[in-house]
This record gives structure tokens, C-alpha cells and sequence, in this order.
């Protein structure tokens, strides 16, 4: 599935993504295949990053004719070791690490190229710091236990030290990563973390320009899924003290790397775009640029759902469909436990779980062992991944319990095949039900919006809905309206046909000026 050659052509954008597109299906994923095939105008070339290279099989989609190169890295493999004894007169690079480290201790503030270009130098520069001098480094080593003693004391000290040679290990991944990968005329990450700092390096190494669109707030999931792991070591005294409202140090630091990645990207990607004006906020908050900042919506594809929307005196099916990865921040334990409330009251209710399974086993089992002994097991179905063709005309409502969202595609592809939903309120999930701007206001309610974590409230929300025809039908006319004024996809290919020309504008002067390297540090 792979096209890597030898010589690989130069691309109008190279797609940084992590974690997603080709081989993870999902909204983001599905983004990504929708915006390739609907700018054939434009070559692409794809650098997937994942974690462990076991976690991915095989690509879930055809790659479209306009993808030239596809190549993929994985993050825990270890660098490349040079063998030799690291160097041990690299003072002025420390230094610098040290000095660069403070100055990103100011979480809310943009960082600029004048701060972030001397530290990716030293990860490009063959005479900077290598992956050997973090792990058997004299200067690293001393670096490391001096950072321990000035800053904490709380964990074991071993705990420490494997926690940043683990934090660090990736950025080395990154920056061999970085020197391999094909020219291209603009850089495109589909999030911060990992890809938005390969991109940071990228626009560096190259001089490039290099833009971001994020979904979801990376360092917001980050949050979150740290929040529950549990092969981070807890410290003792936070564990007699009960702690529930603040991280274990260790864990703290792991969000300090994430965010501080996520400023780095801002700091050189222009434009900097968001789904919808709430995660604009949080982006600007995290330290984005105001000025660099844009929100470009979802757009769905109105020709294709609306062949699927059922005829206007047919009944409603008392089907309730969650469409998504069956993982912990979908929050399925609510949705079945909705639907148990449900059950109590219309038994013949079905509960639909559609969605790919491989990425969490262990919660896929919880999952299923909750709904036997909640007794569900004739009204709960796992169905695997489904073509939305096969699927939203059977379902009577859209539901999603998830914990964090950015722009949901599958609640705007519902609202095309004429689908109400009931959603947490998460997101941009309150705008898509409720509206937005005034206009889009007037529209009224396109279903339910109901607290995070609360199978009642989803209960009650989904029986209103779907044990009253006319409530529904009115849901369903505002879902269709939204949807066809606001989010066709057609608006979306010519917001980002409008972007990438202007930036490959830019780009073009530049094309015959590759980076230089910098000059050799030898006295480091």
C-alpha cells in the first residue's frame, strides 16, 4: 500500500498526520480522504506517524489519484545510534537547552522563531545534541539530576530520569525523521503534538511555509488520556492524600511537553485553523497567535446523505445509533447505560455501537461485560465499522456520549440523511444542535443537548425525541436546514483551494533557496 520510491517527487503539500489517516478510520481520517479527493488540483504527499509500529495493520482507504508518496515512522522505535562515545565538550549546547527550557516555562505566552529556531537547530545540526548524548551523555546526566533537585522531589528520583529520557526520545525520532522526508512546497499538520513539531522542524530545516488544522485540541486530549493511564508512577504522598483535582508530578510534566510541542507549532505555523470559534479560544489561550488564528468548519457531502434521508410519513425507528471508535473518551459505559434506562420504559429500543474496535481492547471487553450484566444483550449491538450507507437509514437518532469533541463530523453527516442527535455537551456540539450566529439560531433545536457522564439525562433526552413524531420531525427539518446553510462540503474545497493557493504563492519564490545548514558547532 505503501508508495515510497526512491526518488520521490515534490509534492504541492506534504500531510503531517499522527495517529490517523490511512491506516486509523474516524472523523479526522475521513477529513482527510474528503479534502485530498476534493482538491485533485493539488499533489500530496502523506507522513503518518503512529506509536508502535504492531498497533497499525493495514491502510482503510484507497488513496486517491493526486497522493504521489505515502511514507510512515513510528515514534517508539528508537533513533539511530552513531555508536561512538558522545561528544563531551558541548557546554554552549546545554546551555542553550537549559535557557530554552526556561524560557517555555511561560505557558500562556507565543513563542517566537527567535526562541524556537536556536533549540531545533541543535536537534538538525549534526554538531548539536545527539539521541547519544541523552543516553549516555556525562552532560545530559548531570543536566537531568540538576533539573531533579531545582524543580522536584516528589517522585523517586529513578522515576524521573525514565520519565524525560522517555519524554525526549521521540523529539530525536522527529529530527532523523525530519532529514528523510521528501521536499515539499507547504507543510500541512493535522494537529500539534508530534506532527505540528515535525512540521515546526520541517518549515525550519527548509523554509517552507507550514500551517496547521486541528480538530480537537491536541493537548486538551492529551489531558485527558493522561488523566487515566496508568504506567505513569504516582508519588506517595499523593496517593495518601486521596488526590483527585491536580496530576502527580510526573504527569504534570508529561502535559508541560505537550503543551509546550503545541506552542512551538503555533509559534511557527501561519494560518493556525480551528473547526469552530470555541477551540479558536482555547488556541489563542495556548498560546496561538490571534492574528494567525481562522475557523474553516466541516463540510459534508449533501448529495450523497440526502439520498438516504426516509420518506416524511414513514415511522421512526427505535434505533439509537453511536457512530465511533469504541475507546474511553467516547464514553460508551453512558450510552449503554442510557439505553438500559431506555429499555426500562420501550424495550423493543436498539442500541447500535458502530465503530472500530482495535484501538483499546481491554475497554472493548468492559464494554461488553457491561452490557450482560445489565441484562442488554438482545438490545445492544457491536457492529464493527459500517458504510454509512448501510447504517443511518436504519437508525432512528444519532447518538454521542463522548467526554471531548472538536466538530463531529458524524453529527453533520446525520443531519444530512435527516438523523436528530443527542450529544453531550462538548465541543462544538451545542452549536451544531442549538446554532450558532443569530441566523443560524433562528433554525431552532436539530435534537438534544445533555450533560458528560449522565445515563439519566441521556435517557430522558432520547425517549423526548423519539416517542414523539412531531418533536422529532421538527428536529429533523432544523437538522437538514443547518447542515445544507452551513457545513456543505462545498464551502469547505473552496476555503482550503483559497488557502493552499495563496500559500503555494508563497512558497514558489522560494522553491530554488533550500535551507542551509548550520555552521558547525564544533566547540559545543
Amino acid at each position: 500500500m505503501a508508495i515510497k520510491t526512491e526518488h520521490p517527487p515534490t509534492a504541492d503539500i506534504c500531510l503531517l498526520l499522527e495517529g490517523t489517516y490511512p491506516y486509523v478510520r474516524g472523523g479526522v481520517s475521513s477529513w482527510v480522504h474528503q479534502l485530498i479527493s476534493g482538491l485533485p488540483d493539488f499533489s500530496f504527499s502523506l507522513v503518518f506517524i503512529g506509536g508502535d509500529r504492531n498497533s497499525y495493520g493495514k491502510a482503510q482507504y484507497t488513496l486517491p489519484d493526486n497522493v504521489v508518496h505515502l511514507e510512515c515512522h513510528y515514534i517508539m522505535d528508537p533513533p539511530k545510534t552513531q555508536g561512538k562515545t558522545p561528544g563531551r565538550h558541548k557546554h554552549r549546547a546545554f546551555s542553550e537547552v537549559a535557557r530554552q527550557h526556561e524560557a517555555m516555562q511561560n505557558t500562556g505566552c507565543p513563542l517566537h522563531q527567535d526562541q524556537i529556531g536556536p533549540l531545533i537547530d541543535l536537534l538538525l545540526d549534526p554538531q548539536g545534541i545527539s539521541y547519544d548524548d541523552l543516553i549516555h551523555g556525562k552532560q545530559a546526566w548531570q543536566q537531568i539530576r540538576n533539573q531533579y533537585f531545582e524543580a522536584c522531589t516528589a517522585p523517586a528520583f529513578t522515576h524521573y530520569f525514565w520519565t524525560v529520557r522517555t519524554i525526549h526520545g521521540p523529539i530525536f525520532k522527529l529530527a532523523e525523521i525530519a532529514a528523510e522526508i521528501p521536499l515539499a512546497r507547504v507543510y500541512h499538520a493535522i494537529s500539534t503534538g508530534y506532527a505540528g513539531f515535525l512540521g515546526t522542524m520541517l518549515h525550519r530545516l527548509h523554509q517552507r511555509p507550514f500551517f496547521i488544522t486541528e480538530h480537537g485540541i491536541y493537548t486538551k486530549e492529551r489531558e485527558i488520556d493522561l488523566a487515566q493511564v496508568s504506567w505513569i508512577p504516582e508519588e506517595e504522598k499523593f496517593l495518601d492524600t486521596g488526590i483527585d483535582a491536580r496530576m502527580s508530578y510526573l504527569r504534570e510534566l508529561w502535559m508541560r511537553f505537550f503543551h509546550t510541542l503545541g506552542r512551538m507549532a503555533y509559534g511557527s505555523a501561519n494560518p493556525i485553523i480551528s473547526l469552530y470559534g470555541g477551540n479558536r479560544e482555547r488556541q489563542i489561550k495556548d498560546g496561538a497567535p490571534s492574528g494567525q488564528t481562522k475557523v474553516i468548519p466541516n463540510g459534508i457531502n449533501l448529495t450523497t446523505l440526502s439520498a438516504l434521508r426516509r420518506p416524511h410519513d414513514a415511522d421512526i425507528p427505535p434505533v439509537l445509533g453511536l457512530i465511533g471508535r469504541i475507546v474511553p473518551i467516547k464514553d460508551i459505559k453512558t450510552f449503554i447505560r442510557a439505553l438500559r434506562i431506555i429499555c426500562n420504559q420501550q424495550p423493543e429500543t436498539q442500541g447500535w455501537l458502530v465503530g472500530p474496535e482495535e484501538e483499546d481492547p481491554e475497554y472493548v471487553h468492559e464494554c461488553k461485560m457491561l452490557v450482560q450484566n445489565l441484562g442488554l444483550t438482545n438490545n445492544v449491538k457491536f457492529l464493527g465499522f459500517q458504510k454509512l450507507e448501510d447504517i443511518l437509514p436504519k437508525l432512528g437518532l444519532m447518538v454521542l456520549t463522548s467526554i471531548s469533541e472538536g466538530q463531529p463530523l458524524v453529527v453533520l453527516e446525520g443531519f444530512a440523511a435527516g438523523i436528530p442527535v443527542v450529544t453531550t455537551d462538548v465541543g462544538s456540539c451545542r452549536e451544531l444542535v442549538e446554532g450558532g450566529k443569530l441566523e443560524d439560531r433562528q433554525l431552532g433545536a436539530a435534537g438534544r443537548v445533555v450533560p458528560i457522564a449522565n445515563p439519566g439525562e441521556t435517557a430522558a433526552a432520547c425517549l423526548d425525541l423519539i416517542s414523539d413524531p412531531k418533536v422529532w420531525y421538527q428536529a429533523q427539518k432544523t437538522a437538514i436546514a443547518r447542515v445544507e446553510k452551513f457545513y456543505n462540503e462545498t464551502q469547505l474545497f473552496e476555503r482550503y483551494h483559497h488557502i493552499y493557493t495563496d500559500i503555494l504563492a508563497q512558497s514558489s519564490a522560494e522553491l530554488s533557496t533550500p535551507y542551509l545548514e548550520p555552521a558547525s558547532r564544533g566547540d559545543r
